[in-house]
């Protein structure tokens, strides 16, 4: 159910595009006064505007409905808490890990210690010291 949803979802958003990318903007009514005004015989004399306008507000009235739905369907699946297909959690370490991470926290009184050896700096082959 919800991959059909998903597949309605996705193939309306590819119409809605296409239809918005058809549609003249208000600024090319302006080139039908310097005989562009051919160009609209294709949908007949009215032009594309009604066509265009009301297939668009149809596919977006699906594609509201196709988002609330997979909405409703998400959120039912989500509810359900099932742990099928969790990974195992081994409830002992669990709760150990308080007590273990309070013991790693170093005191505010303890300063940490820093190794200045000279032994862990890696020299420059031919470089002497």
């Amino acid at each position: 159910m919800q991959t059909l949803i998903v597949v309605v979802h996705v193939i309306v958003a590819i119409g809605i595009v296409g239809l918005v990318l058809l549609q003249q903007g208000k600024g090319a009514d302006a080139g039908a006064s310097f005989g562009a005004g051919a160009s609209q015989t294709v949908f007949g004399s009215s032009g594309s505007g009604n066509f265009l306008v009301r297939a668009t507000a149809i596919l977006a009235t699906i594609f509201f409905v196709t988002s609330l739905s997979l909405a409703i369907v998400a959120k039912n699946q989500s509810s359900l808490g099932s742990p099928s297909g969790l990974p195992v959690v081994n409830q002992g370490i669990l709760q150990d890990a308080p007590a273990r991470a309070a013991s790693d926290v170093p005191q505010l009184d303890e300063a940490p210690v820093l190794n200045t050896s000279q032994d862990d700096v890696p020299a420059l082959p031919g470089a002497t010291n």
